[in-house]
């Protein structure tokens, strides 16, 4: 007997906060930085961190208007991310309509009592 294995989660994605940013991404033609931040209850550190994650993945894509403190950063989505958030809505769906097999090996935990 092979196994039981669930569906594969995409774990780039799996993060609250990225998922909030490409859920916002995929439903705006694009979005600003502080729209952003403010969206998803985030500090600039930590979106800013997410967003070259998912750059650094192909997912989004960035572009930087003006110099220094008055630059403006916008943020799109990239057929690769839409493709991989629809691949993750997929799985997720999957991962809940799954049932472990019957034959499936039960592992006891000794719990130390």
């Amino acid at each position: 007997m092979s196994p039981f294995k669930f569906a594969v989660i995409n774990p780039l994605l799996h993060s609250e906060l990225r998922l909030k940013i490409m859920v916002a991404l995929d439903s705006l033609k694009s979005a600003d930085f502080m729209y952003l931040c403010q969206i998803t209850g985030s500090t600039r550190g930590n979106v800013s961190t997410q967003i070259t994650t998912l750059k650094e993945a192909g997912y989004i894509e960035v572009s930087k208007l003006g110099i220094g403190r008055f630059s403006r950063t916008t943020c799109s989505i990239t057929n690769k991310g839409r493709e991989a958030l629809q691949a993750y809505e997929k799985g997720l769906r999957r991962l809940f309509s799954e049932r472990v097999p019957d034959d499936v090996e039960t592992v006891k935990t000794n719990t130390g009592k």
